[in-house]
């Protein structure tokens, strides 16, 4: 985070006070009900807010959102660092805010390349493993998670980035010694474990055509097989200068399938992005990082326009097409992990609620909105 806990607390605080609480009684709230009844409302939770470090966004989740997923928690290296130990702690804590609130409750994520525990592909002597070792582990993991959590968690990603940008099988490590017969099991485990959960397919890069096309046809496969897939979640990490037509066909490709769509992991950069740094040193970071920063202090009315639009675009297109949930990837601005990437230390806006947990003006509008869409 960018700016003082300390003073972002105490501003937020008296933010909170003065606007009073939300009640039926309350426009406010009524405008936040018109967004809830559209779709489940949700936002990724991290480690800060679970453990009672940033309480204020706890306040601000609970008026304003239905929904929750745990941002890093439940990822395998966190939940599963060593083969024979689990580490529960920080997902329970997850799980008990969910079920106190009685939020729409995401599990994120059981199988993914990236962020995995080291030991899950190498034996004891560090030499890759078997195809069946990693079957059994797959199976353990997922049964293991999913079985703790029956009941309490509505939808689970199961299967998170399985496809690259150019819509073949992403080269991960379960592909590489298991094919796709990893993705079958994971499903397979995950609806045994827990018959009643909604499972997904997530990934990013949704509206990518050749990735639309591999979905379906993984859907497919699974279906073929009768193993249980409820929909696909689009991660939807989006820039101001999105054109949104191959994202909204996306969405109707998969509605056309018969599945839910959830909208995942929402935000929207204002800040430009060069394509030339994503590989290259922190020196080079340095470097550009002043002209890659343009709204270190406030952003322009010019492109608080274009930013406006483009969430009442995003939400409008949801909402029409009979999008089951969205959900924003941070509580507030100054939690984004847009500051970050891919040069550190810069100051981006991307989500519906400022640094001191302000509500952006467009929600209310995109709430509003609502009243007259049939």
């Amino acid at each position: 985070m960018r700016v003082n806990t300390f003073l972002v607390s105490l501003i937020a605080i008296l933010t909170i006070s003065s606007c009073g609480i939300l009640t039926k009684e309350n426009p406010e709230q009524e405008i936040i009900d018109e967004l809830q009844n559209k779709f489940y409302f949700g936002t990724a939770l991290n480690e800060y807010q679970l453990n009672g470090t940033d309480t204020i966004a706890v306040k601000v989740v609970k008026r304003y959102f239905n929904s929750v997923v745990a941002e890093n928690v439940m990822k395998s290296e966190v939940i599963h660092p060593l083969e024979n130990r689990y580490d529960f702690t920080e997902s329970d804590k997850f799980i008990d805010f969910a079920q106190a609130n009685n939020m729409y409750t995401v599990g994120h994520c059981l199988i993914w390349h990236s962020q995995c525990a080291p030991w899950f592909f190498v034996d004891s002597i560090g030499n890759q493993v078997t195809k069946d070792e990693l079957i059994n582990r797959i199976k353990e993991h997922v049964y293991t998670i999913v079985s703790r959590y029956k009941g309490k968690v509505n939808c689970w990603d199961v299967c998170n980035e399985i496809v690259d940008e150019n819509g073949n099988y992403r080269n991960s490590k379960f592909y590489e010694i298991l094919g796709t017969e990893y993705i079958s099991l994971a499903f397979t485990v995950a609806s045994e474990a827990d018959p009643e959960a909604e499972l997904l397919l997530n990934d990013y890069d949704m509206a990518n055509p050749k990735k639309r096309a591999k979905y379906i046809e993984i859907v497919n496969m699974l279906r073929d097989k009768g193993i249980k897939i409820s929909g696909i979640g689009m991660q939807s990490h989006t820039r101001i200068t999105t054109d949104l037509t191959e994202w909204e066909n996306s969405i109707i490709a998969f509605r056309l399938q018969g599945l839910d769509v959830h909208i995942t992991e929402l935000d929207l950069t204002v800040l430009p992005i060069p394509t030339e740094l994503n590989s290259a040193d922190v020196s080079m970071r340095e470097e550009y990082k002043e002209e890659y920063n343009p709204y270190k202090n406030f952003l322009p009315d010019s492109i608080q326009k274009i930013f406006d639009a483009k969430y009442f675009k995003i939400f409008d297109i949801a909402a029409k097409n009979g999008v089951k949930r969205v959900t924003l990837w941070g509580v507030n601005d100054g939690w984004s992990w847009r500051n970050d990437w891919p040069i550190d230390g810069r100051t981006d806006y991307p989500l519906l609620f400022d640094r001191v947990y302000r509500p952006k003006p467009i929600l209310y509008q995109i709430a509003k909105s609502y009243k007259n869409l049939k």
